[in-house]
């Protein structure tokens, strides 16, 4: 067995991993990165690429039987599914360079592409090479976790993994879970026309604000999407057939399992580096160290909220630390989520039933209808809003749901992160019609009372009127 020394040791090239070696090879330092399976990771080849490539294509069969509206003949599109998913994988190979061994390789990163296991609190065995390393960035990502349902394991699902083979467009498709995979890729197959049954144990787009959840499911709902809630699975047979506890049963031509991901760390032996593992995952104080000092873990597997734009800041604050030495905290009252159905979901800080709770008679919560917005009229997507929770005049949390809401919501992460009030947001200036004004706007109504339904500033300002020259 080869040894091999390094600065920085990356376990995963999915996006925290890559960031980090990318970021402290050109700053100088000596790094390996471990890779056993794709470059990419989960994002580029399971996840938010191919589903939003698919979701793309599904908006544009949707688009054909929607066009009466503006003056166009609808039509009832004939779907090509092997076509589709050939589109998704064209998508994902314009991608792949970015992320390719070749281009970190060009950065100084030496790859390996091998699985990567603790042998001991600083040495890390991968394939024929045993390395010795001064830091080590555990960054493994997550895997779709499959429930212990009975008869799961004896029939044919799939899960976010497998999904991208699939060349034959299931007639009837059935998803276990109602949370944003199962609702996105359940919207994306009825476009796309299939039969789409989606079964959740509690409630649909449950982590989301109630209203916001319920305007998406009602869209869903009138495309076609059966969404059955409060039906815990209980068996699973073959055809698939799915039993749930009050007796029901659902037959379908396929199964999608989407109930949840589980950090990647059984392979990764962390007894051995004495690193501490919960259930969520990796165990991590605020600097993303774990009980291991020389330890960081990012992403995924760090347990925490399971994004890849949180992997990419977990990366830059593991470069700050590791490669520069300098203090840095994680933080997560700024990381945005977003649910891309049509409409779309996104939240920031807490919803409004957290705020409440959180901040009592301080919390003041402004809205915003997107029916008021003149751009969102021309396109006929009215159907949405927004609401800021605001305390003391900063936002704790944002919540929005309609068209464009994972770019609306970019705005608030800006706002949040750097402490900003939202006079802030009420003295920027959109271009019109955008539909970016909805930000300003929801600014507006929270000033809306100070200003002009308060009797003391009304006279105040006849006083001003009357002797002003």
């Amino acid at each position: 067995m080869q040894a091999l020394t390094c600065d920085i040791l990356v376990i995963g090239a999915g996006s925290g991993g890559l960031s980090v070696a990318a970021g402290a090879a050109q700053m100088g330092a000596d790094v390996i990165l471990l890779e056993g399976h794709e470059m990419g990771g989960d994002c580029l080849n399971y996840g938010c690429v191919p589903s939003k490539a698919l979701i793309a294509a599904a908006t544009r069969a949707q688009a054909m039987r929607g066009a009466a509206p503006y003056g166009i003949a609808p039509v009832e599109p004939q779907v090509d599914y092997a076509a589709a998913k050939d589109h998704v994988a064209e998508v994902i190979a314009q991608i792949a360079p970015v992320d390719s061994q070749e281009r970190f390789e060009s950065f100084g990163v030496r790859v390996i592409r091998a699985w990567g296991r603790f042998v001991s609190e600083t040495e890390v065995e991968a394939g024929d090479y045993r390395i010795t390393a001064r830091r080590v960035v555990v960054a493994t990502g997550s895997s779709p976790l499959v429930p212990p349902i009975p008869g799961l394991d004896a029939v044919p699902y799939l899960t976010n993994e497998t999904l991208w083979s699939l060349k034959v467009r299931p007639s009837h498709l059935l998803i276990i879970g109602g949370g944003p995979i199962g609702m996105e890729m359940a919207q994306a197959h009825a476009r796309l026309g299939c039969r789409v049954t989606v079964i959740e144990g509690a409630r649909a787009l449950g982590r989301d604000d109630p209203e916001a959840a319920a305007l998406v499911l009602a869209r869903l709902k009138a495309e076609g999407v059966e969404v059955v809630e409060g039906a815990q699975v209980v068996s699973v047979g073959a055809g698939p057939r799915i039993t749930v506890a009050d007796g029901r049963v659902f037959d379908g031509s396929h199964l999608l399992v989407a109930v949840g991901r589980r950090a990647s760390v059984d392979w990764l032996n962390p007894d051995a580096a004495g690193i501490a593992v919960t259930k969520a995952g990796i165990k991590v104080d605020a600097r993303l160290k774990t009980s291991n000092r020389r330890v960081y873990a990012i992403g995924d597997v760090a347990g925490g909220m399971q994004f890849t734009h949180l992997a990419g800041y977990h990366a830059g604050i593991v470069v700050r630390s590791a490669v520069l030495g300098l203090p840095a905290k994680a933080r997560t009252e700024h990381i945005p989520r977003a649910t891309y159905t049509h409409p779309e979901l996104a939240q920031i800080g807490l919803t409004e039933a957290e705020a409440r709770a959180a901040h009592g008679a301080r919390l003041a919560v402004a809205r915003f209808d997107f029916h008021h917005n003149d751009r969102l009229l021309t396109e006929r997507h009215g159907a949405g809003f927004i609401k800021a929770m605001v305390v003391r005049g900063r936002p704790v949390g944002v919540t929005i749901v309609g068209a464009q809401a994972g770019e609306l919501v970019a705005l608030w992460s800006l706002v949040m992160a750097n402490g900003l009030k939202m006079s802030a947001v009420s003295a920027m200036v959109s271009p019109y019609p955008t539909v970016s004004e909805i930000n300003k706007r929801v600014a507006g109504a929270y000033f809306t009372p100070k200003l002009f339904e308060n009797d003391t500033l009304k006279a105040v300002v006849r006083l001003i009127q009357r002797w002003m020259p």
